[in-house]
């Protein structure tokens, strides 16, 4: 079987995606349309020249040098492949490679989701309260995925250099993902697994008359003003107000239920809002934002809880709320956010993570410095 890849339309993207059930949101081709600072172009893998159907998809975001017809090609959480089915990693990627190559590629960063291990909750709940424990990766995963760790190894063995997890959150897509599986619970189990201090916040919330809805893209600039306070309280850079009406939009326009807006208010107050995102079975708590006044009445465990019970109801598989780091130690400036999420009773799931692959080392060069100053 010789792999070929080649371009191929929107709609056959989608259909592809459609039929294997879930991937990245970040793959799907609206996304291209979000990052309008990059160049989009879906590409197919197909397993013989006269085929029609994909075998495999990617979205690819170029992004140019300046004065230079010359590109970074990258694939965020990507490319969409069987990757459990795949044996030989080169046939797969290598006429992918081939076309970027010619399409003026000088480096190419892929990010394919394949786990490589997982930690169940009761291991993460362990190393968060052993004060001899400063990181996840200082105890042993409660399950490595024999063919991720294949995949990884002839990945460098074809010379893809895998791009290191720094300290917090770096540039790029995090490798350490949480996950709260849903796939045959009910509402019921979803609470059961929860922490104490969990299920007392959702019913506190309740008993205060926290109400939680789904709004449109008028109620951008609530979240917005909400989302700008949660940055500057939490010490990060927050993306501007069209940013999130360009997703709003794109990804509705692509399918309906692709985005949804959840706002929490109480009395009249918003309180907490966030970003929803499902493909297929998977949904995703994308963004979030939280008021410090009124605290108390816990509008953030209300509006996780909504958007849970709303993906059980989707038919989602895994209710995603997207990147953690490793340190688990007291003073980790992130600690409190595993805390947090922990305490939904999910589970901490490590990807492959982002690789590259050099095709001019001095524009490679010379651009990863750029984004590490720049990070």
């Amino acid at each position: 079987m010789t792999i070929t890849v080649r371009p191929i339309t929107s709609e056959q993207h989608l259909a592809f995606l459609d039929r294997i059930g879930s991937a990245s949101f970040l793959q799907t081709p609206a996304w291209a349309r979000v990052k309008q600072e990059w160049r989009g172009e879906s590409l197919g893998w197909f397993d013989s020249e006269g085929d029609e159907e994909p075998i495999g998809a990617a979205l690819v975001l170029y992004r140019q040098l300046p004065k230079l017809k010359k590109y970074f090609a990258y694939l965020p959480e990507g490319p969409v492949l069987d990757w459990p089915s795949i044996d030989d990693v080169t046939a797969h990627l290598s006429p992918m490679v081939a076309h970027l190559r010619k399409q003026g590629a000088f480096g190419v960063r892929i990010g394919p989701t394949q786990v490589f291990r997982r930690w169940d909750n009761t291991t993460v709940k362990a190393a968060v309260a052993d004060e001899a424990v400063s990181s996840l990766l200082e105890v042993r995963a409660s399950e490595t995925d024999e063919h991720g760790a294949r995949v990884r190894q002839r990945m460098l063995d074809a010379g893809w250099i895998p791009q290191q997890a720094t300290e917090g959150f770096a540039a790029g897509q995090p490798p350490y993902n949480f996950w709260l599986p849903l796939k045959g619970k009910s509402g019921d189990d979803l609470l059961a697994g929860m922490n104490q201090q969990w299920r007392r916040n959702i019913k506190k919330a309740a008993k205060a008359g926290v109400e939680v809805s789904v709004g449109g893209a008028d109620d951008l600039p609530a979240f917005h003003q909400l989302y700008a306070e949660t940055a500057e309280r939490d010490g990060f850079g927050p993306r501007p107000l069209p940013y999130f009406q360009t997703m709003y939009r794109e990804l509705a326009a692509e399918d309906p239920d692709r985005i949804r807006l959840y706002l929490a208010r109480h009395e009249d107050t918003l309180v907490a809002a966030t970003i929803w995102i499902r493909v297929g079975t998977h949904t995703w708590y994308s963004y979030g934002a939280s008021s410090t006044e009124k605290r108390d009445v816990r509008g953030s465990n209300a509006i996780q809880w909504r958007m849970m019970t709303d993906a059980l109801e989707a038919g989602a598989e895994v209710y995603d709320l997207r990147g953690v780091t490793p340190g688990v130690a007291k003073d980790d400036p992130e600690i409190g956010l595993i805390q947090f999420k922990v305490g939904t009773g999910g589970e901490i799931v490590e990807y492959l993570g982002e690789w590259d692959l050099p095709l001019n080392r001095p524009l490679y060069k010379a651009f990863d410095w750029y984004l590490s100053r720049r990070s």
